[in-house]
């Protein structure tokens, strides 16, 4: 086959890993600015070693902010 798909390991994309974050997960500061802004769901984008890169508010966004810094997001469960 000769179908060229984009954002394949190793194709030189970071991939970065979007998974849902439980506000008890946070610092306090950060669960106390999530609660009063009535925030339920929370996604976090994480690098391939595990660090956080960002926190967001809604799964779609989250895939969304990956791919416009040109990386692959892939779901963690």
């Amino acid at each position: 086959m000769n179908t060229k798909y984009q954002d394949i390991p190793g194709s030189g994309t970071p991939i970065v890993y979007i998974r849902p974050v439980a506000l008890d997960e946070l610092p306090q500061e950060l669960r106390a600015q999530a609660e009063a802004g009535g925030v339920t769901n929370l996604y976090a984008v994480h690098d391939e070693n595990g660090e956080r890169l960002a926190l967001v508010n809604d799964r779609r966004l989250a895939f969304v902010l990956a791919r416009q810094h040109d990386m692959a997001p892939v779901n963690v469960h």
